[in-house]
């Protein structure tokens, strides 16, 4: 388990930042791979879901391994992940990208949700997509995918770290959802990179108005000339950003 705890005001500014925003802010650092591949929302949410990774990792199934007398087992660690999850944090499940077979269903989602889950997330299937869309909680999946789990994933390890989507994912490091899907931030980068990109999406902010007024884009953006930066800080000040 990660020490480390994410602030509230970091969750508060990260809430208000794109993954496209953090995707560059991390591409300045040298880290490229931070996207989660082929995971979008099972249905769009009115906030982002943003919350520390707790991991769960599946294997291929074998079959004399997976009958569906296994849900007997109290120690089950697809079950256990469920109920052990903290408040807060996002579940991150790596399903080595098979989608034939879903990770989790509405049932499971929904007991994550009663128990202040900030999210859940998987490189994998997912059943009953109709019915976790209508949660509160932001979900994405690769696909919907009515198999069980057991039919092809045996779930083997909690909260290590796993890859999703190709994305590397070690437990503590921050989850951010939006519209275009799943960035991973690393815990010790979090703080630095929702500051930084609150800013850039003010700056933003101010380039699309003066795109819509009839810009152009070269020197504006990214603002390679100092004019432009002038008229940032005079935006800033007028719109109070």
């Amino acid at each position: 388990m990660s020490d480390y705890i994410l602030p509230a005001e970091t969750r508060d500014n990260l809430k208000k930042v794109s993954t496209a925003s953090v995707a560059t802010a991390l591409y300045k650092r040298g880290l490229r791979n931070q996207f989660v591949q082929g995971v979008p929302p099972v249905a769009r949410k009115p906030v982002r879901m943003v919350g520390q990774a707790f991991t769960l990792r599946y294997i291929p199934a074998r079959e004399d391994r997976n009958p569906l007398a296994v849900f007997r087992d109290r120690d089950h660690k697809q079950r256990v992940a469920v109920e052990t999850c903290p408040e807060g944090h996002v579940l991150v499940m790596d399903a080595r990208k098979d989608s034939r077979a879903a990770t989790a269903g509405s049932i499971l989602v929904t007991r994550l949700a009663q128990r202040g889950v900030a999210g859940v997330v998987s490189d994998g299937g997912v059943r009953d997509a109709e019915g976790i869309g209508a949660l509160d909680i932001p979900a994405y999946f690769a696909r919907a995918s009515a198999p069980t789990n057991l039919t092809l994933h045996e779930a083997i390890d909690i909260n290590v770290p796993i890859s999703c989507g190709d994305a590397p994912v070690f437990p503590g490091d921050v989850m951010l959802g939006d519209g275009d899907g799943v960035m991973v931030i690393p815990a010790h980068l979090a703080e630095e990179i929702a500051e930084e990109c609150t800013q850039m999406e003010a700056y933003e902010d101010f380039v699309l108005e003066q795109v819509q007024a009839g810009a152009g884009i070269i020197g504006l953006y990214p603002a390679t000339e100092e004019e432009n930066l002038v008229k940032f800080d005079t935006w800033r000040e007028k719109a109070g950003r």
